[in-house]
């Protein structure tokens, strides 16, 4: 028996595969890339969820669909980042304890952006 899945990790694993590919995917294509071990009408529901809340564009493949990702891997991630921060009381604890577990290429990284943003 396939352990079961908590869909939003399902939903991130369906577009993961919408990123890497270069061209539109039908349900079939997704399936296929994610082992067929889930349902095509599984794979169809998140493809559509996913086209629902803005994150998948679909066109006409035939008799199916064929999607393509609506956003950017780093916007999609930035946005449930900001989401994270926003369910809390205490943002600063919780921007404290990010940077704390940052590389030490990440903190440049972060610092430099940082710098980039006060510049006029």
């Amino acid at each position: 028996m396939t352990e079961r899945r908590a869909m939003g990790s399902l939903e991130a694993t369906v577009l993961q595969q919408l990123w890497r590919s270069e061209n539109p995917l039908t349900p079939a294509q997704v399936q296929e890339a994610l082992g067929g071990d889930l349902a095509y009408t599984t794979i169809m529901t998140i493809l559509t969820r996913l086209w629902k809340k803005g994150l998948a564009a679909r066109e006409r493949s035939g008799r199916a669909f064929a999607y393509s990702p609506a956003v950017t891997e780093p916007e999609f991630l930035a946005e449930r980042m900001q989401g994270e921060l926003v369910r809390t009381k205490d943002r600063q604890a919780v921007l404290s304890r990010f940077v704390d577990k940052l590389s030490l290429k990440d903190t440049v990284a972060l610092r430099d952006l940082l710098r980039q943003m006060d510049e006029p």
